[in-house]
């Protein structure tokens, strides 16, 4: 256990971080980000700003349960409280030896972050930090107790106060004061307490058991029953206002035996195991997800191609295209929904920017398209894990009560990627194929960071928690619950600890418990330490995918059968040519006149047709198929639709004709211009679609005349890049930043507080010495003479004012070149921004 002990105690806590060396201060300042930004001046202000209320709520919130029940101990102690205090606040008078034995480590957390200060026999905690933990009407604690027999007397009258003295059994003091202390010993002196209650009715006792562990508030009638009265009397309840009574904090602890907490959780929930398979079949079964995944997101951005969804005004996805795209997908609308935002998340779907905007694909998704699978599942999951936008959330409520739609505002959640990877890291500790009861998880995350004002099952990091279960099931990182081996890699995980070399395989009712004391767990990697476990992650899974295939099983019945994935040029033109009838282990592709005709109008001919089915076939080439594309092929392109508004025009007038016999030309407006040509008031499109459901097969040509060719794949949006995760906070301060700012604080504090030559001090603390321009430069000339270090004001060309402390080396052309001890080099300052110099006092350090 460390204390900060020196020869004085400190008397503040700037004093004690004056104390603590490089280490212990750069500790801090990687524990509370917010400390450097921007990098103080001085120790001094460092400590102000370790205690203002938004930094001290963000390092609570930051605490695991214990290291919390600890301060709120501290909150409810004397100020100082002593080691031994706290020890038995915490562990009670049987001395729990978990909590013993926890305790030191929850202290120093407590020390590190600057929330308590002091040495073991004067522990302090941040007054903040103590207005906001100590117990009030309005903000109850959570250990239940009420205020001190000091507190609850403070209003009472002197006569009433001797009253409960001579009732207690206790002799009449001169004063209030006096008589306040003598109860209070009363109250926390054991023995005389027990006989106390010794003589109380039964009744009695039964009310303070229903108070003793909060909330200590009860309501009182004017006539109060005996069994409040003999309470009253003694001061084992004291009135706060008119009709309210209080237990007093010191009988609530007496009746505890010392407990501050009816149940001190020293010790973090174990993570249970719910079963375990071989790890074969755990990698096996996330691999496949993990092609589940590709396949579901290339579709996905197929079904967007030539632009998808309308964007809302408001931004996002429309109720009515997220169900569309649901059913496209043939998923539930909350998981379509993931889709969507992880495609989103890794920079391949964004809005196209055009006046009627549309979301569609980005050119990064024609070079992710070009990756193999293992590289493109690894770009998923690590987009996935640093995201944090919440596909959880969508058709949820904000706070002004609008519905949060999919790729819309309002999804960020800033918490979602530390809880995401510290769940992944729970897996990560349990044997190789253990998979996880989902309630213990969560348990040891409501350990870790116990939610505040929220019910435990409904907070915000709990959701978080089962959304990154589900989520990491549907990508493949986990396999029938259990973490996979590439997804272990994903995390930078080390090997997996493995059960016993006679194990087997358990079932469900198996529980294995992890390691659960507070062993250092896994953090978050640096972009390029993410990259390098990606690359791994992505090697890993490579074997478990399946390879693709060059061939088809083409069928008498107008069908193709995929027994795998395709490769990508035969996927793709596969797609255009047929029609997908049923996904599954092996995808049934359907031929169509629709989809040939599709095919035709991409570019292809017959005879390209003809060749490239015989090519990727392993079966002969049916003659239903032949018949069917050459009868597609024979009329497509003998009708051509242009713009005039638009027109028609055959070389065969018969055709012209018995399209303006039928009725369903009625629509179109069309009228005769010439022999071949006929003309229409609907749109070329329109009038292309309307001939096509009349069952012809018209082709669209260009003003000169040419055939126009549709190519699939044609829309996109210009460059985007992804959607940067919206910050937890200021980040943690690399090693470079870290040691610069140290330099900084450090160099600052050596500034303010070396001493100076009495009568040169200012009349302020950290005002900025001023002397006339005369006096400086005499003052700089007899340094450089005598080599006597100065302490300077300066204020640089952006208007930064600092305190230094310089030994002049030479004054010249207006300037003085000295060494900087708050910088450790030689710098050369223009006399013109130094605002006064003082001398130092002889025994300046």
């Amino acid at each position: 256990m460390s204390t900060e002990d020196t020869p004085s105690a400190p008397r503040s806590l700037a004093e004690a971080l004056r104390a603590r060396g490089d280490a212990a201060l750069g500790a801090l300042l990687r524990s509370r980000p917010d400390l450097i930004t921007p990098v103080p001046t001085d120790l001094t202000q460092l400590a102000t700003r370790a205690g203002t209320r938004a930094s001290v709520v963000r390092a609570l919130e930051r605490l695991d349960r214990f290291t919390l029940q600890t301060a709120e101990a501290l909150a409810v102690a004397a100020d100082p409280a002593t080691y031994g205090e706290l020890l038995g606040l915490t562990a009670g008078d049987d001395a729990d030896p978990a909590v013993t034995a926890a305790l030191p480590h929850a202290l120093d957390v407590l020390r590190e972050q600057a929330l308590v200060w002091g040495g073991d026999d004067r522990l302090r905690l941040v007054r903040t930090a103590r207005e906001l933990l100590a117990p009030s009407p309005q903000h109850p604690s959570p250990t239940g107790l009420g205020p001190t027999v000091q507190e609850a007397t403070a209003g009472m009258s002197p006569g009433r106060i001797q009253e409960i003295v001579a009732a207690a059994g206790l002799p009449s003091t001169h004063d209030s004061v006096s008589a306040v202390a003598s109860l209070t010993g009363l109250f926390t002196d054991r023995k005389r307490m027990a006989a106390l209650l010794a003589q109380a009715p039964a009744d009695s006792l039964e009310v303070l058991e229903r108070l003793v562990w909060g909330p200590p508030y009860g309501q009182v009638t004017a006539d109060p029953a005996p069994r409040l009265r003999w309470l009253l009397d003694r001061g084992l309840l004291l009135p706060t206002a008119p009709g309210t009574v209080v237990l007093p904090r010191e009988v609530a602890l007496h009746l505890r035996r010392g407990l501050a907490h009816r149940t001190p959780e020293p010790v973090p929930p174990a993570v249970e195991t719910a079963a375990a398979h071989r790890p074969q079949v755990v990698d096996s079964t996330a691999a496949g997800q993990a092609y589940t995944a590709l396949a579901t997101v290339e579709e996905l951005l197929k079904d967007w191609d030539e632009g998808g969804p309308a964007v809302l005004r408001a931004g996002g996805l429309s109720v009515r295209d997220l169900k569309r795209t649901a059913v496209a997908l043939d998923v539930p609308e909350p998981v379509a929904a993931f889709w969507v935002e992880l495609a989103y998340a890794a920079g391949l779907i964004a809005s196209d920017g055009e006046a009627d905007e549309r979301y569609a694909a980005t050119p990064a998704y024609d070079e992710w398209l070009e990756r193999p699978a293992a590289e493109r599942w690894a770009r998923l999951a690590t987009a996935w894990l640093a995201a944090t936008r919440t596909a959880g959330l969508v058709g949820g409520r904000d706070a002004k009560d609008r519905t949060l739609s999919a790729l819309g505002p309002g999804l960020d959640r800033s918490a979602a990627p530390e809880v995401r990877h510290r769940v992944l890291a729970l897996l990560a500790g349990l044997p190789e194929g253990a998979a996880p009861e989902a309630e213990s998880v969560l348990a040891r995350l409501r350990w870790e960071r116990p939610p505040r004002g929220a019910r435990q099952e409904d907070d915000l990091r709990t959701r978080l928690a089962r959304w990154a279960l589900s989520e990491a099931e549907l990508l493949g990182v986990t396999g029938r619950g259990a973490l996979s081996a590439h997804g272990r890699a994903l995390l930078g995980a080390p090997a997996a600890p493995v059960k016993g070399p006679d194990a087997e395989p358990s079932g469900p009712g198996d529980k294995l418990p992890v390691h659960h004391h507070r062993s250092a767990p896994l953090t978050p990697l640096s972009p390029a330490g993410q990259a390098v476990a990606s690359a791994a992650a992505a090697r890993l899974l490579t074997p478990l995918l399946p390879e693709p295939l060059d061939h088809v099983l083409l069928q008498a019945d107008l069908t193709a059968v995929a027994p795998g994935p395709l490769q990508r040029p035969l996927a793709d033109m596969l797609g255009v040519l047929a029609d997908v009838e049923s996904k599954g282990g092996a995808t049934v592709y359907r031929f169509t006149p629709g989809s040939v005709r599709r095919a035709l109008d991409a570019g292809q001919a017959a005879s390209d047709l003809h060749a490239f089915l015989a090519a990727h076939s392993r079966t002969p080439v049916p003659q239903p198929l032949t018949y069917l594309i050459d009868d597609v092929a024979r009329r497509h392109g003998h009708l051509r639709v242009g713009a005039a508004s638009a027109y028609v025009r055959c070389d065969d007038d018969a055709v012209l004709n018995e399209i303006l016999a039928d009725k369903r030309a009625a629509a179109l407006g069309l009228r005769r211009l010439a022999p071949t040509v006929l003309a229409a008031q609907a749109d070329p499109a329109g009038l292309l679609e309307g001939l096509r459901a009349m069952g012809f097969a018209p082709a669209a040509e260009s003003a000169e005349g040419d055939v126009l060719i549709t190519r699939a794949l044609a829309h996109r949006t210009p460059p985007r890049t992804a959607p940067e995760p919206v910050p937890d906070g200021p980040p943690v301060p690399d090693d470079t930043l870290l040691a610069a700012a140290l330099r900084a604080i450090r160099a600052g504090d050596l500034a303010s507080t070396t001493p100076r030559k009495p009568g040169t001090a200012p009349a302020v603390d950290g005002e900025l010495p001023r002397t006339g321009s005369a006096e400086t430069l005499a003052t700089m000339q007899a340094a450089v003479l005598t080599g006597e270090a100065l302490w300077i004001g300066y204020v640089n060309a952006e208007g930064a004012a600092s305190q230094r402390v310089i030994a002049p080396i030479r004054v010249e052309g207006g300037f003085v070149t000295a060494y900087d001890h708050t910088a450790d080099e030689v710098r050369t300052y223009p006399l013109h921004r130094i605002t006064g110099v003082a001398e130092l006092a002889d025994d300046a350090g």
